[in-house]
Order: structure tokens, then C-alpha cells, then sequence
């Protein structure tokens, strides 16, 4: 675990390493990738107009990226302050069980816990596994029902 950094991304980061983290994250979700310059234009877009928050964990000694979490940011009129709404987290399979996922979020919380209102995320109901990992770390799921309108 002493081997992982977590940074967050910029432009001037290698947008190749990124696409490739998303792509295998994607393939964990059986979406196929077609052309990986799709996901390397969405990522660009997202981080040129401060569209989200990537924070990626690294293996410091090699520079890999061995998994990353991204952040949208919403808005509450209640609070009047900014939410952000946890996408998507994802490490690679071989880095699981090392902390690598709670390096990540610690490292989400730390740098929004001054600046926001909180963060959000949504898991599928059978994700019992992450849904223990996120009630390990604190995350609560008793204040909202969240309900979903697919077009």
C-alpha cells in the first residue's frame, strides 16, 4: 500500500494510460470498446472543461495506473453548496484487497470535505461487496431513496 499515490488528473497527464484504465473498467461492465479514441476524446473533454474529478492511484515504483474514481459535480439549492456525484471507481483486478480502492476514496473525501456539501454515488443493489466496502469507509445509504428515469 506504501507503493500507491493518488494525484488528481489534468490534461498534461497521458491520456493514453487514462483511456486504457477506463477501457478495462468498462470491459468489467461487459461495455465493449470499439475505438479507445472515444474514450480518450470523452476523458479529454471532461478534464479540458472541468467537466469532473479524476483522482487515479498509481504504482508509484512503475507509474501504472491501477485505478481511478471519477467525480461529477451537482449542485444544493437546500445548502447552497456544490455535491459531487461518485461515478465511477474502479482498480484493476490483480491490485483488489491491497487499499487501493480505500486510498482512493480517502483521498476523494480529504479534497472535498472543505469544498463541498458531500458526495454522492449509487451501486446496484446486488453489489454486496462494494456496498460493504462503502459502509466500511462511512458512507451512509438511510436519508434518500434515489430513484432513476432512463430515456
Amino acid at each position: 500500500m506504501n507503493d500507491i499515490i493518488v494525484k488528481i488528473a489534468t490534461c498534461e497527464d497521458n491520456l493514453d494510460k487514462i483511456a486504457d484504465i477506463v477501457k478495462k473498467y468498462r470491459e468489467f461492465y461487459n461495455v465493449p470498446t470499439e475505438d479507445i479514441n472515444e474514450i480518450k476524446a470523452f476523458m479529454q473533454e471532461r478534464l479540458i472543461n472541468s467537466e469532473s474529478k479524476v483522482f487515479l492511484a498509481l504504482n508509484e515504483k512503475t507509474d501504472e495506473i491501477i485505478g481511478f474514481v471519477q467525480l461529477y459535480p451537482l449542485f444544493s439549492t437546500v445548502s447552497l453548496k456544490r455535491q459531487w456525484m461518485l461515478n465511477d471507481l474502479y482498480v484493476l483486478e490483480t491490485e483488489r484487497k491491497k487499499g487501493v480502492g480505500k486510498k482512493l476514496m480517502d483521498a476523494v473525501v480529504d479534497y472535498f470535505k472543505d469544498k463541498a456539501k458531500g458526495c454522492i454515488l449509487v451501486t446496484a443493489k446486488t453489489n454486496i461487496v462494494a456496498k460493504e466496502f462503502y459502509n466500511k469507509l462511512g458512507w451512509k445509504t438511510d436519508m434518500y431513496d434515489f430513484y432513476t428515469y432512463y430515456f
